[in-house]
């Protein structure tokens, strides 16, 4: 029987479609990827930032095709959660958007870095990292899913506060001064796609304060992030069945159960 999120627009479009065709031939490193994740885009970005060949393969983690299910030369999965993003590179599987764009700053250090050079910086930046995966990525959720309006008032604040936190902490243009970095890296995605909870849950970027707005503007203007995002058509069958409480997805599932988001 197919999973109730399987049905998912089969590939990327607009100038992400651009940037799967660019990236068709075989690299050292593959990157299984689905068009629609937030948590994919994360990597994707890191990749285009970084400019490290590599080759994208389209993955439904709801309907997974023998490359993504197929043995690797040290593992029997490219993922054993069955979720992308994933990169196999040299044979070697890796998984999770945050440790892939990790060893992507270890294993090519000569691209551009997404991390400060400056241990205490470094450091700080992971604890704003780790704030977008603990308080900005779950309140999101909880908002998108929400269906009582109470309840919805409730994550819009915290979504709020979160995103208020960080916006505080931004030296400007991006995060860590003039270089884009990981810790807008993480984030972008949502800002995206925080038009749903625009549309859909009251949110406005100018309640946020802080400079929130000016700041998620560049962000998304930024042409790594344009380079991997598709149009906004395909989005709405995926984030209607959030809007409804009905998505099946790992995150969506953690959310309903008051779990972490994996």
């Amino acid at each position: 029987m197919s999973h109730p999120d399987a049905d998912i627009f089969p590939h990327a479009t607009e100038k992400a479609l651009e940037t799967v065709a660019s990236h068709s031939a075989p690299q050292d490193l593959i990157f299984y990827a689905g068009w629609f994740c937030p948590f994919v885009q994360r990597t994707w970005i890191a990749l285009e930032e970084k400019g490290i060949p590599y080759q994208y393969k389209e993955v439904n983690p709801y309907h997974k095709e023998k490359h993504f299910l197929g043995e690797s030369l040290y593992s029997s999965y490219i993922n054993p959660k069955g979720l992308v993003p994933a990169i196999e590179y040299h044979g070697k599987p890796l998984y999770e958007s945050l440790i892939i764009c990790e060893f992507l700053e270890d294993a090519f250090p000569s691209t551009p870095r997404l991390l400060p050079a400056d241990p205490f910086e470094r450091a700080n930046a992971r604890l704003w990292i780790d704030h977008i995966s603990k308080a900005v990525v779950p309140s999101f959720f909880r908002l998108v899913q929400a269906q009582d309006p109470e309840k919805q008032a409730i994550a819009l604040e915290e979504n709020c506060k979160a995103l208020r936190a960080l916006a505080e902490a931004v030296k400007g243009p991006y995060f860590g001064g003039e270089e884009w970095g990981l810790v807008d890296t993480a984030v972008v995605p949502w800002i995206v796609r925080d038009y749903v909870i625009a549309e859909h849950r009251g949110y406005k970027r100018a309640d946020v304060g802080g400079g929130w707005e000016e700041y998620a503007k560049r962000l998304e203007s930024r042409e790594s992030v344009l380079r991997t995002s598709s149009g906004k058509k395909h989005y709405e069958k995926i984030y209607g069945r959030y809007l409804r409480d009905e998505a099946q997805s790992e995150a969506a599932k953690a959310t309903r159960e008051g779990r972490p988001v994996p």
